[in-house]
């Protein structure tokens, strides 16, 4: 094939390639002006006469010394099978040299190596010119790649061909990748940072069962400031919390960091919902003011079967009832923390045995195409159906509303269920109390009543005593420092026995050293020897509950 007969201009241009410029060869234009023009004076007068000379156009030139000049790699291949036409210099000295008039899939495995032989078929067949960008060769070196489709320009019946341009972006190439692998280090370091702020291990109250889901959102290094916790508090009672502070980014994950460790610092004070909300909201204006941060916390008390919330601009708690009925907590919810200024309260919803309450962060339920109310209307319709275990219910929430590891928000998720036991089971848990009436006389009848609840539950001797010990050293220390109304209430699960003595004053005992000589003060020193722990609130109704644990044996 005489290839002086080819043209490197693109299809569909009728003007000659010299004034064509989408060219696949524009290089050659600036280096012909440096080569070829010679050393003559910039204006084109080398004589001084005045007299402006006209350099070659371009058809003056063969293409073969234009091409063979680039720089980039060049190979021209004609006909369906692509036979080798020409290669340039270039592509030589990168590849080897290559035989002309042979097939370019057994000649040139660089470009089986690219995936190139489908695309020229593409373009031979479509006419259209086609770019693919770093494409990776044997060799190590990536290669931007356009295919661009020629004819014989006085045959127009001819095959046709395709001119393969390739400029070696090795350097671009691997820029590129070291920023990948950047990112993707810094966001390993973020979320390994996020996740080591959220609890590593769920506490398993007795009376619950519990499963936490966390998800960072999108692929960037930016994780947000989701978290979530469990926290007993003794007696049985449990303190549920689910928080998010707003925006993204490591410092994000440092606040949330901080307000988990102050809720559960405020928990251990075992203070009611809403009074935690409110330290909160001054800690969280002290630490950082431009964080926005919600929150809701919640205790559950076994023996009342209620959750006891409060909601610092959080999305409400949702309680599915056993039969797949799910009741939305409907109480005050106040500002986000940090606002000031706001007086938090508490509100309460039924979690009865048998039931599933679910606190989740707004990355489960906000979407830009809709308002948020339909989004927590979708997790209520997937949480009616959701059975099984939290871990799964937990699964089948993250399903329903399309969360995957492209979702743009993170996401927390804390599911919370209340068994209903029967059989075997249910002969583990039991409650038993006495209202105590009357004087000093109160102290017998509270001891002869522990002894008798603890036999029946078949405890070991040891621990019967050890019981209505305690038992009567806290009665006693109500009866001395309390008011009436008093009760006396015995409680064992599957795990310990719990000992809790209410009255109707709100002073809460400490523990004191006694000297020698006193008769008295040494009750709670007696409880906290012999329990494994113990401990005192304030109830709602203005008294107090001073409380003890037993262990009991595996």
């Amino acid at each position: 094939m005489n290839f002086t007969r080819w043209s490197a201009r693109l299809p569909g241009k009728q003007g000659r390639a010299a004034r064509d410029d989408r060219s696949p060869v524009p290089a050659a234009r600036a280096e012909y002006a440096q080569t070829v023009t010679g050393s003559g004076p910039p204006d084109g007068d080398p004589d001084g006469s005045g007299n402006r000379t006209t350099g070659p156009t371009l058809e003056d030139l063969s293409a073969r010394d234009i091409l063979g000049r680039l720089p980039a790699l060049v190979a021209l291949v004609h006909g369906p099978d692509h036979r080798i036409t020409y290669v340039n210099d270039a592509y030589t000295a990168a590849f080897g040299p290559r035989p002309l008039d042979v097939p370019a899939a057994e000649a040139m495995p660089e470009l089986t190596e690219l995936s190139l032989l489908p695309l020229m078929d593409q373009v031979l067949r479509s006419g259209t010119p086609r770019t693919v960008k770093s494409r990776k060769a044997g060799s190590g070196n990536s290669y931007t790649v356009t295919c661009t489709p020629v004819r014989h320009k006085k045959d127009k019946g001819h095959e046709g061909g395709v001119l393969v341009y390739a400029a070696d972006v090795t350097d671009h190439a691997d820029a590129a990748e070291r920023l990948r692998t950047s990112e993707s280090r810094h966001r390993r370091t973020a979320v390994t940072l996020q996740r080591s702020l959220l609890p590593q291990e769920l506490e398993q109250p007795d009376d619950l069962r519990i499963a936490a889901t966390y998800q960072p959102g999108g692929t960037d290094a930016a994780v947000g400031g989701d978290w979530y916790d469990v926290i007993t508090l003794g007696a049985g009672r449990t303190a549920l919390v689910i928080g998010d502070v707003m925006g993204r980014g490591v410092r994000a994950a440092a606040v949330m960091g901080q307000l988990r460790t102050a809720v559960r610092a405020y928990a251990r004070l075992d203070l009611p919902p809403h009074e935690v909300l409110q330290l909160l909201d001054g800690l969280a204006a002290e630490i950082d003011a431009s964080q926005i941060a919600t929150c809701a916390y919640a205790v559950h008390d076994p023996n009342e079967g209620l959750l006891v919330y409060s909601s610092a601009g959080h999305l409400p708690i949702l309680v599915r009832d056993e039969d797949g009925t799910v009741h939305r907590a409907e109480g005050p919810t106040g500002p986000p923390l940090g606002t000031g200024g706001w007086i938090h309260t508490s509100g309460t919803i039924a979690l009865p045995p048998g039931s599933t309450a679910v606190l989740y962060t707004d990355g489960l339920v906000e979407r830009r195409s809709e308002d948020i109310d339909e989004g927590v209307a979708s997790l209520e319709r997937a949480l009616s159906g959701a059975k099984g275990s939290p871990q799964v219910v937990c699964d089948r929430l993250m399903r329903s509303l399309n969360i995957t590891a492209e979702h743009d928000d993170d996401v927390a998720v804390l599911v919370v269920q209340h068994p209903a036991r029967t059989g075997a089971t249910a002969e583990l848990f039991h409650n038993a109390s006495l209202d105590l009436l009357g004087g000093i006389e109160a102290a017998p009848r509270a001891r002869a009543f522990a002894t008798g609840v603890l036999t029946s539950w078949r405890f070991p001797m040891e621990l019967c005593e050890l019981g209505v010990l305690a038992a009567g050293e806290l009665v006693a220390n109500s009866l001395q420092h309390g008011t009436p109304p008093m009760r006396l209430a015995l409680r064992r699960t599957d795990r310990r026995l719990i000992i809790e003595v209410t009255d109707g004053d709100d002073h809460l005992p400490r523990r004191r050293r006694a000297e020698p000589g006193d008769e008295a003060g040494r009750g709670i020193s007696i409880v906290e020897s012999i329990a494994t722990s113990w401990g005192s609130r304030r109830t709602p109704g203005g008294g107090k509950a001073v409380w003890c644990e037993f262990a009991l044996p595996h």
